[in-house]
């Protein structure tokens, strides 16, 4: 008899551990690189290259580097809370307006910018999921400029 319990009690504690495990919930923060080879990139530049996130309560802070295809990154730094909020800021000389939110049901981030560039509006819209590790952050992205769209996902690792 108390084999058979004993054997229960390890199944249920065993189960309660993998469900706490399961149940973890994202973590956005962190220093993030591009890994081209899993990524599909966009056919145009910019290109995300790196992204610094700090995520604290309501607030999500980054700062992103892209190449735009010269070699050279090109940062710039956005605070936005998770609330559908919109702000704006700008880069180098362009206007932009961003706002985010958070998924209530598995923790992902959409955000959506819109970014006045000398030709027209280049508008943004990602969603952001780590991988249960939470070593893997993907930003599946679709962008809209001059009517043309473009659709990839940058898959970035954890480097800090």
């Amino acid at each position: 008899m108390k084999k058979i319990l004993l054997i229960g009690l390890a199944m249920l504690m065993s189960i309660g551990i993998s469900y706490r495990a399961s149940a973890q919930k994202p973590d956005f923060n962190g220093k993030w690189k591009l890994d081209a080879t899993k990524s599909t990139l966009p056919e145009y530049t910019p290109v995300l290259t790196r992204i610094n996130v700090v995520v604290k309560g309501d607030s999500l802070l980054t700062q992103r580097f892209y190449d735009t295809g010269d070699g050279q990154e090109y940062p710039f730094t956005e605070n936005v809370t998770l609330d559908g909020k919109e702000y704006s800021i700008t880069i180098y000389d362009m206007p932009r307006k961003t706002k985010a939110s958070a998924s209530s049901e598995d923790g992902s981030f959409y955000v959506e910018s819109t970014t006045t560039t000398g030709s027209g509006d280049f508008v943004s819209k990602e969603t952001w999921k780590t991988d249960p590790s939470n070593k893997i952050l993907t930003i599946s992205f679709k962008n809209v400029m001059e009517g043309n769209e473009g659709t990839g996902s940058f898959i970035l690792n954890k480097v800090e």
